[in-house]
């Protein structure tokens, strides 16, 4: 269906693929993985044909329909939600448009020696719409859109008001209305809430039509594909089965090969060692000059290629009193709508409470309050007196100074440090070598997150208020959060769309509901199992 057949590419000094193939069959679910950098987007432009390999050819079947959603949007507005993911299906909507400048024209009383004509041609553009299934795809899209966690007021309204996050998901709509042969979805689980990720899974799962995709959500990717894609030094490898899957597998090949080149390496020095030793003799000569080219001969085995990861290290954070943060009868409103009335929670040491509740609910309002960055309307909130708090809020990235270096913004916060502790520091969140000098504004999302998490931490809090920390993390930094994070011995109050990050580090779940808060003994594997439902007003 799709075939990469020895591509090369280049993009200014980097190499980004040599002699690089793979192929994507008609109905197959493939992730695409590999480090930042290392060339994802660059192949979904290939597949588009925005860009064109310097060797080799990508190939695509005739008459093969590709849906493509990147993270660059583009510009909407000037129409609702609906009529703008409509727009993306392509002849329907090209007709629903004509079907209405027809109806125009045959109310228009200047054009009355044309209407044989106009209704002929109305008649033949209403056939091809029906045909199509145009009637139900206003119904469809709004469909999709609820899927997505939009509501009827969103839907309707003009979609040029709505922020990034939301007009991601428009452009996500369009392409799951389109129904191509082959979607191409880079990140499409990003800016998604728990309840929308899981509706998008099943979305997908019940899709007939091929996909490649990457994600950082490694459950929603286990969930979805049979197939790994792996970009690394510029080939691509392919392996059959899920995430989990080519993990192992990935695993076992690097100490195959790992064993490999020490074998050969072992061998080589035997046979160099023979070389030196022998090589001013003449009764040797013919044994030596056997032995140069055999080694001339040899493929080398390279060792294998080990996927640089960030290593977080927390110091040990002092101990609190068993009572950590404690609201009374918390009441909380933003203009006429009540989020809180009468709220009574507590966070004792060492528990560590995933907060739960669809959008709306007041997740990020609960953290903002224990927090103290919002004051509840009534009621207290309090924390315990040796309680020292390190809180990760959604828009902490944002008040990064973006002419400040990664250096010069640690030293801002820490101006008694000195270079070498702040050094270290930025080393153990992936910062190293000269990366410390690289500007705020130039930090991808991951690398903000990293240096928000570095200030956080250095001077180590014994209670964690985390508002969606992994939301621009990929699966490894992820990962090594969790292992770190899973060793911290403080409290935990936190907020996540990532289920892998929810089972691996909670202990308690707090769920927010219409009909009032649901705690549960247990983290969020247990919730699961009890309640028969991954989020609130899901069931499984």
């Amino acid at each position: 269906m799709i075939r990469l057949e020895n591509i090369g590419k280049q993009n200014g000094k980097q190499i980004v693929f040599i002699e690089a193939s793979a192929t994507i069959q008609r109905g197959e679910k493939v992730g695409l993985v590999g480090p930042n950098g290392a060339g994802k987007t660059t192949l979904f432009r290939m597949i588009t044909g925005e860009e064109l390999p310097d060797e080799g050819q990508v190939s695509t079947d005739r008459g093969v329909r590709i849906g493509y959603f990147s993270q660059d949007v583009g510009d909407m507005s000037g129409r609702s939600a609906v009529a703008e993911v409509m727009d993306g299906v392509g002849p329907v909507s090209t007709l629903a448009a004509e079907m209405a400048e027809l109806e125009a024209a045959m109310g228009d009383p200047d054009r009355a020696d044309d209407m044989d004509d106009i209704i002929a041609r109305y008649g033949e553009v209403q056939h091809k719409f029906d045909e199509l299934d145009g009637y139900a795809l206003d119904g469809r899209a709004r469909e999709v859109l609820d899927g997505l966690g939009f509501s009827q007021e969103m839907m309707n309204g003009d979609v040029g008001k709505l922020s990034g996050g939301w007009k991601m998901r428009v452009a996500l709509a369009k392409i799951l209305l389109m129904r191509p042969d082959v979607m191409l979805l880079d990140e499409p689980s990003n800016h998604l809430d728990l309840e929308s990720l899981i509706w998008l899974e099943n979305f997908l799962k019940g899709f007939d039509g091929a996909i490649l995709m990457t994600s950082h959500d490694r459950e929603f990717m286990n969930r979805i594909v049979g197939k790994i894609v792996e970009i690394d030094g510029g080939a691509l490898t392919s392996y059959s089965g899920d995430y989990e899957f080519y993990r192992q597998q990935r695993a076992i090949a690097e100490v195959q090969q790992q064993a490999q080149f020490e074998r050969q390496q072992a061998m080589l020095a035997k046979e160099i060692a023979f070389i030196e030793r022998f090589k001013a003799r003449a009764s040797h000569a013919a044994q030596v000059q056997s032995r140069v080219k055999k080694l001339e001969k040899i493929d080398k085995v390279e060792p294998p290629k080990r996927q640089q990861t960030v290593r977080f290290e927390f110091q040990p954070a002092p101990r609190s009193g068993e009572d950590v943060a404690t609201l009374k009868n918390v009441s909380k409103s933003y203009g006429s709508r009540t989020i809180y009335d009468g709220l009574d929670f507590q966070v004792r040491r060492r528990e560590r409470w995933c907060v739960m509740g669809v959008n709306g609910a007041g997740k990020s309002t609960l953290l903002k309050l224990v927090a103290g960055a919002s004051e509840p309307d009534d009621g207290s909130v309090s924390r315990g007196p040796s309680v020292k708090m390190g809180y990760f809020a959604q828009h902490a990235m944002e008040l990064l100074d973006g002419e400040r270096t990664v250096l010069e913004t640690l030293e801002d916060s820490f101006p008694q440090a000195g270079q070498a502790p702040l050094r270290a520091l930025a080393g153990c969140f992936g910062f190293t070598g000269d990366e410390v000098e690289k500007k705020c504004r130039v930090l991808s999302g991951g690398e903000k997150a990293r240096l928000v998490m570095a200030k956080m931490l250095f001077d180590p809090p014994n209670f964690l208020v985390l508002d969606e920390p992994t939301n621009h993390l990929d699966i490894a930094t992820k990962q090594m959060l969790i292992e770190a994070l899973s060793r911290y011995e403080g409290a935990m109050l936190f907020v996540s769309h990532d289920r892998h990050f929810l089972a691996a580090l909670s202990n308690r779940v707090l769920e927010l509901t219409t009909d009032g808060m649901h705690a549960y003994g247990g983290g969020y594997t247990e919730y699961v199992e009890r309640t028969g439902q991954e989020a609130p007003g899901l069931r499984g």
